[in-house]
């Protein structure tokens, strides 16, 4: 085990987008000490047992750490910002943590260890010796892992598998051995998206393949999520969905609403989703999607030789058909807790945006003020969505913390130029075509879009924030 020191101003658990995010963040503007510990051998998080195959859903532009860009800022063969591959993305956090962190003299890295909090007593437990050594911990025990989920290479299924029958994660597909005479893809999210990706663009006919999902996603079409120089095309997009949400009449009316503007799309047009998980996929991707015609609906209770087993019938599959597990839940949804407690910081989600943008934000609070109180007031934590309601309400949320930012000016500006924001810059592109119209609809109608997306998602409550009035707000939330 590295060196961990006996007094230590943050300790902090999981060397992730998540906590790497929100140390760098908190080092850039104290002088402040941090212990990172994490079980596994290097920094980088789940990134260290993806598939081999696994890129960035969102574009690199904004992913990683606020002080070090992941890539070039490129645009690749289709026209949009570059995603790091799996590899890439881990050798970026491992040269923040060797680069940044450690030379600075403000972070020590504990890998291959667990952290144990038993009242005030904190120990740091090497998982190779064993060994148990003791931390004060002085402000802060800093938990990075509260909202992670469960990936394919270690979750565990929730499934029987018979001994005649072959079922691999997904991890294992680039192994495949030919014997397979078709594919069996579990699981409906952006996993078995990949997989069926994947199998597609090495030339296997989309008729051998079959897909089982539990429930149908709503899906976020990539070219409406970029950044930098692209994000006008971001802004136009997200004020369609503001006008949708402020003119929508009821829940069904919102997502017909939003499909029409473009700003979700869903798998199969005949079919509605239930899920959404933020998802991003591009519109020439979803269209390869979609030649996979031999999809079933229902959740895998057990995978036998010959047929699938689901909740209320059975499917039968001819020869051997390899199975593919990507039923893992990429995002945990614990319930929600304050951010800022007394000597625990819990990073959660705050807007609906990457991990890095909501860890790094938290970060920046607890750098720049002291008072718990105004903390959380800033920080108002939100669960990720599951179901497609849970959009309104993640939507929601989100525009309640932008008001909530506007009435603090510098961190409305640190979210301003921040390479973490989807937005930032975007001032810079107001002359683009459709960028003065959709700012405009932004300032004007995010405070009816608040006051229906409350009816909506909860019709006995009317809009409460303590944190500011919308309609105070109004003039000013299309600045972030």
């Amino acid at each position: 085990m590295s060196h961990s020191p006996a007094e230590v101003d943050y300790l902090v658990i999981g060397a992730g987008a998540s906590g790497m995010a929100f140390t760098d963040a908190l080092i850039g503007g104290t002088d402040h000490s941090v212990l990172i510990v994490d079980r596994r051998h290097a920094s980088g998080g789940h990134w260290n047992d993806t598939y081999p195959f696994v890129r960035l859903h969102q574009p690199s532009a904004y992913y990683g750490v606020g002080s070090r860009n992941l890539g070039a800022d490129r645009i690749d063969e289709t026209g949009m910002y570059e995603r790091a591959t799996g590899l890439e993305v881990l050798g970026y956090f491992q040269a923040v943590m060797e680069e940044h962190f450690l030379p600075s003299g403000q972070v020590t890295f504990a890998p291959m260890s667990d952290c144990r909090v038993d009242g005030e007593r904190v120990s740091v437990v090497s998982r190779l010796t064993s060994t148990v050594r003791e931390v004060t911990v002085r402000r802060s025990i800093v938990d990075a892992r509260y909202a992670e989920g469960a990936i394919p290479a270690t979750h565990r299924r929730s499934f029987a598998v018979d001994d005649d029958a072959r079922c691999i994660p997904i991890n294992d597909l680039v192994h495949a051995d030919g014997t397979a005479n078709g594919y069996v893809v579990l699981g409906g999210g952006k996993t078995a998206m990949d997989a069926c990706l994947w199998l597609l663009g090495h030339g296997v006919d989309p008729d051998v393949i079959t897909w089982v999902r539990p429930r149908d996603p709503w899906i976020m079409p990539r070219e409406t999520v970029q950044a930098r120089d692209q994000v006008g095309s971001y802004l136009i997009s997200y004020a369609a969905s503001v006008e949708a949400s402020a003119d929508a009449t009821s829940a069904a009316d919102l997502f017909a609403r939003l499909e029409s503007c473009g700003h979700l799309t869903r798998l199969d047009p005949g079919y509605e989703p239930a899920v959404f998980r933020g998802a991003t996929v591009s519109v020439p991707e979803i269209e390869m999607l979609r030649r996979i015609t031999r999809v079933v609906r229902g959740r895998v209770r057990r995978i036998a030789r010959d047929r699938i087993v689901l909740d209320d019938r059975e499917v039968r599959v001819h020869g051997r058909p390899l199975h593919i597990d990507c039923t893992a839940s990429a995002l945990a949804t614990p319930d929600p807790r304050p951010v800022f407690e007394a000597g625990r910081i819990t990073i959660q989600p705050v807007q609906a945006s990457s991990l890095s943008f909501n860890a790094a934000l938290i970060g920046y609070i607890e750098s720049t003020r002291e008072d718990t109180a105004e903390k959380n007031t800033l920080s108002p934590p939100s669960r990720y969505p599951i179901t497609a309601d849970d959009w309104i309400r993640s939507r929601r949320d989100t525009m309640l913390a932008h008001t909530r930012w506007l009435q603090a000016p510098d961190v409305q500006r640190w979210v301003q130029h921040s390479r973490l924001n989807i937005a930032s810059g975007i001032r810079a592109h107001v002359a683009e075509p459709g960028v003065a119209e959709a700012l405009h609809t932004v300032r004007t109608r995010s405070a009816p879009a608040l006051e229906n997306l409350a009816k909506l998602s909860n019709p006995q409550e009317a809009v409460k924030d303590d944190g500011g009035s919308p309609s105070r707000s109004e003039a000013r939330l299309s600045r972030s």
